[in-house]
């Protein structure tokens, strides 16, 4: 059976309210008193009751994190630098996912209120409406990777975004200058706002080579490997077949890898092959993937160091949007370069069009 804050106190020989001033942190006490309660607390193995402390902080310690699917590296890198953050500062995460769906969204937020202390939001599908309409206006919200699609007068968040637009763009600027006239893309979700600005970012590469892009190089994909697998299978009935695959995630970078070498077609001798986000596993399939790094975990600890900031003010703080840069990382998949004949070479990038390490 469990110990009570009574017994502590009654073992410590001081008040109740003297335990309670330790154990939130709320009042000054005494080294030589603090000493004897945490010994009392360790022998009694008293674990304070988390409801009843939260009536007394008015906080649960807690920070509710949105997702929209909770399956892929991505999702897992995400909530590994969230917690990282967390941790440091006592708190816990509950995670939820949700689907596109607007009752259930709008379910999710609604029970999320009175058990967190503020929310992280990654969801291609939430509005200020939806946001405004489910959440107190008093707590702390930090959206990361979330487009406010119809933003309201008063409605103001925190927001963490990658540069999707210019990652894409400095990917298909380097599979063209190492050659690469003929340069397929594998799609995202057709409703999903990253991978609608990666689309463009391809699109205005190509328009940049002097080029205009191809519905016919253009593959719809969902971000699954199996979209990536179907879309791999079918570049290989192409004719002419694209010399490069860029892909608008890793995960359909890897199943479009499956599928050319179940073909037997070499990567990158014959087709080369980049992705969209840095996941670890893409070092370590072969070869390498090369890829638009987003640092995922560094943007899950920013976003929850952010929601923190936010929860010590009381959410009265300045509000800040900030847009987080990619690099390429080129490794084994893209391959040397061609040498194609009559082929611009790379011009130097516009600040915002991504980096290279």
């Amino acid at each position: 059976m469990s110990s009570s804050i009574r017994e502590v106190a009654l073992k410590a020989g001081v008040s109740i309210a003297t335990v309670s001033r330790v154990l939130n942190n709320t009042g000054p006490v005494a080294e030589e008193t603090r000493g004897r309660i945490l010994e009392a607390i360790d022998k009694l193995r008293y674990v304070p009751h988390g409801a009843a402390r939260s009536l007394i902080t008015r906080q649960t310690e807690t920070a509710g994190v949105l997702l929209p699917d909770l399956y892929g590296e991505f999702f897992s890198e995400v909530i590994r630098g969230v917690d990282l953050a967390a941790r440091r500062s006592g708190f816990h995460v509950l995670v939820s996912g949700f689907h596109s769906d607007r009752a259930e969204i709008e379910a999710v937020l609604r029970a999320m209120r009175g058990r967190v202390d503020g929310l992280i939001v990654l969801s291609p599908d939430v509005d200020a409406q939806t946001l405004q309409r489910n959440l107190p206006e008093t707590l702390p919200v930090v959206l990361l990777n979330t487009p406010l699609h119809k933003p309201v007068a008063g409605a103001a968040f925190d927001a963490i975004n990658v540069d999707n637009r210019g990652g894409a763009f400095a990917m298909v600027r380097h599979l063209a200058g190492l050659g690469h006239r003929r340069i397929a893309f594998l799609q995202g979700p057709a409703e999903n706002a990253d991978a609608q600005e990666r689309l463009r970012g391809y699109r205005d590469a190509l328009r940049s080579l002097g080029a205009e892009a191809s519905p016919v190089l253009e593959l719809k994909g969902d971000f699954s490997e199996e979209s990536g697998y179907r879309a791999g299978r079918r570049l290989l009935a192409l004719a002419p077949r694209p010399t490069a695959v860029f892909a608008a995630n890793d995960s359909m970078a890897i199943g479009c890898l499956f599928a050319l070498r179940e073909a037997g077609v070499r990567v990158p001798g014959e087709v080369a092959l980049a992705g969209f986000d840095d996941i670890p596993i893409a070092r370590y399939i072969t070869p390498s993937l090369s890829s638009v790094h987003v640092p995922i975990a560094e943007m899950g600890t920013r976003a929850m160091e952010r929601l923190l900031h936010a929860v010590a003010s009381k959410n009265e703080h300045e509000r800040r949007q900030e847009t987080v840069a990619t690099t390429l990382v080129v490794r084994g998949s893209c391959g040397g370069t061609l040498n194609s004949p009559g082929l611009d070479p790379l011009k130097r990038q516009e600040p915002g069009e991504g980096g290279e390490r």
